[in-house]
């Protein structure tokens, strides 16, 4: 039976903690949520639900209704896509397999990335573990943040334009699944699946239309179109797209404390789409606040 719910007032959809690469905690993060006005927030960090717990416990506490989330990396033809996985069971032992291996490339990566960088800069593998904390999905972020620290970029967003930009030679490939099997596995969990920021002025349109129907036929349920990194154009596109495959269209902050100028509910996503998620799972209950 699909969990049913009605869950108001302003929901941001799209959330980092300390947990992966934002800079608060999961807890800090859902009284943040509260502070900002928000009635729901989706905690959904890199390839790791070890945030849940404390979030879950933060969010009646401060009257905020919680959707427990991931943002899990994919590949499709060597190009990043995320993949927002709403309400699904975190105990699934093939989610879990996949998200452990992706964290495993993630932290093996960033070694060898810092290895790379080390070459031209003074930066080392202890400065990288300094920015992070206890359990943390390791990732470029946190690289950034060391080489901020280090006074190699004024800020994170600096060091992602320069020295961790893909055409600077110091970055590889992280191993991550295919979109259309990441759908896959997210719905066999009992989740909603989300593609993020499909169409970034950074990225281009990453997924091509025959490949989007691919994913819906895999089951595929929505689109993140208000986002500060989609295009005026890739809104237009991702607007004809949801029409034709009837899919649903969020919004989000995809925030991360101090790590991106992103503020919480700087976009936000309707009432009727929150409930249609939280409706259409069948994996975890939203934690829904007094």
């Amino acid at each position: 039976m699909p969990l049913q719910s009605s869950l108001r007032g302003p929901a941001d959809l799209h959330t980092h903690s300390s947990i992966s690469d934002g800079t608060e905690t999961p807890g800090e993060l859902v009284r943040a949520a509260a502070a900002a006005g928000l009635g729901t927030v989706a905690l959904t960090d890199h390839d790791t639900t070890a945030g849940w717990p404390e979030a879950m416990v933060a969010a009646p506490e401060v009257g905020v209704n919680l959707i427990p989330g991931m943002e899990l990396s994919t590949r499709h033809n060597g190009m990043s896509v995320h993949m927002l996985a709403y309400l699904f069971d975190p105990s699934n032992p093939a989610l879990l397999a996949e998200t452990e291996r992706i964290r495993v490339a993630r932290k093996t990566r960033a070694a060898e990335i810092v290895e790379n960088i080390r070459v031209d800069y003074d930066l080392t593998w202890e400065d990288v573990l300094a920015q992070t904390t206890s359990g943390a999905s390791i990732g470029r972020p946190h690289i950034a943040d060391a080489l901020v620290a280090r006074g190699h970029s004024t800020d994170r967003s600096a060091a992602f334009d320069t020295i961790l930009h893909p055409r600077s030679g110091y970055i590889i490939p992280l191993y991550a699944p295919d979109p259309i099997v990441a759908i896959r596995m997210i719905r066999e969990a009992g989740g909603v699946p989300v593609i993020a920021h499909p169409a970034t002025g950074t990225r281009g349109r990453l997924i091509p239309e025959d490949v989007v129907a691919e994913m819906v036929e895999a089951g595929l349920f929505g689109m993140e179109i208000d986002h500060r990194e989609n295009t005026p154009e890739g809104k237009s596109w991702l607007r004809a797209l949801a029409a034709r495959y009837n899919l649903v269209l969020t919004g989000s902050s995809d925030y991360h404390g101090a790590g991106k100028p992103n503020r919480l509910g700087e976009n936000t996503t309707p009432s009727a789409v929150v409930d249609a998620i939280v409706s259409e799972a069948t994996g975890f209950a939203p934690i829904i606040a007094g």
